[in-house]
């Protein structure tokens, strides 16, 4: 049961019409996705996959429902509708937004992660690391899992500044990567909410900036000049300070997560490893 069953569970909710077109969508990594011409306008049908051991971004659809349903009119993300557990999975429905992944004008998207930042998020989300001691910690945990001699190689890297944690709780995408943001210039959604959190804003301007990330989704990494203009129009001018004190310590975590990868048989992640690497050297001459 995938598509068929899920297709059948919609039909019984009211959700879909018999000869709505079904389109299976691409970049999502963990789950299946499908947009489905429904009545009134296309909806989008993501079917979770089963587990995850994914050491950085977890794929909850608790998670990503509880967010839907917090951010309902900010349109900074769609418009929760349904979700249901079927035989093949947990599935959660939701309005279809128009556009495309984004690929330039880092600017915008330093803008929509502040709008997301300055709210406050549902209480029992996950808490990321804060600082520079939490922020080895994961990392160590994630070289555990590596190949031994990768781990090894990486750890004699481990940036050696302390910063201590910020206390802030703020709200996060968890994953804001190009894939995950959709629509059109002046017009930027996040979607796929699936590992939200609450912590230091810093979490998702790493992950925007990281280039493995960017290398991944877009085939390549932001130019110092696209980088520059996101850090310049990002309004917390204290988060971009304490941005830079930290970016080794996310770099360093982005090339182990890339390790683990590799670990597991992606033939491309090492690449974002060796990319990482690079920019963790520049951030920590």
């Amino acid at each position: 049961m995938t598509q068929s069953g899920v297709r059948e569970a919609l039909l019984r909710r009211g959700l879909a019409q018999p000869g709505a077109r079904w389109t299976k969508l691409l970049g999502g990594r963990s789950n299946q996705s499908w947009r489905v011409d429904a009545q009134e306008q296309p909806i989008v049908v993501k079917l979770f996959a089963a587990g995850s051991d994914n050491p950085l971004f977890p794929n909850d659809p608790a998670s990503e429902v509880a967010s839907l349903r917090h951010l309902e009119g900010t349109h900074l993300a769609p418009v929760w509708l349904d979700d249901f557990s079927t035989e093949a999975g947990y599935c959660v429905v939701y309005g279809h937004v128009p556009g495309e992944t984004w690929q330039e004008g880092a600017a915008e998207i330093a803008a929509l992660l502040h709008r997301v930042h300055g709210l406050i998020g549902p209480d029992h989300l996950r808490r990321v690391p804060d600082g520079s001691a939490e922020l080895v910690q994961q990392t160590e945990a994630i070289l555990d899992q590596c190949a031994p001699s990768d781990a090894e190689m990486l750890r004699k890297l481990q940036p050696a500044r302390v910063i201590a944690a910020s206390g802030r709780q703020c709200l996060l995408h968890g994953d804001p990567v190009p894939g995950n943001i959709v629509g059109t210039p002046g017009n930027w959604w996040l979607i796929d909410w699936q590992c939200p959190a609450l912590g230091d804003p810093c979490e998702d301007i790493a992950l925007f900036l990281s280039p493995a990330m960017q290398l991944a989704y877009r085939g390549a990494p932001l130019s110092v000049g696209e980088s520059q203009s996101f850090l310049a129009a990002y309004p917390d001018g204290d988060a971009i300070e304490r941005y830079h004190s930290l970016a080794g310590f996310y770099h360093w975590r982005m090339a182990a997560y890339c390790l683990w990868l590799d670990s597991r048989g992606n033939c491309s992640a090492r690449e974002g490893a060796e990319a990482e690497i690079a920019a963790m050297t520049e951030a920590c001459p």
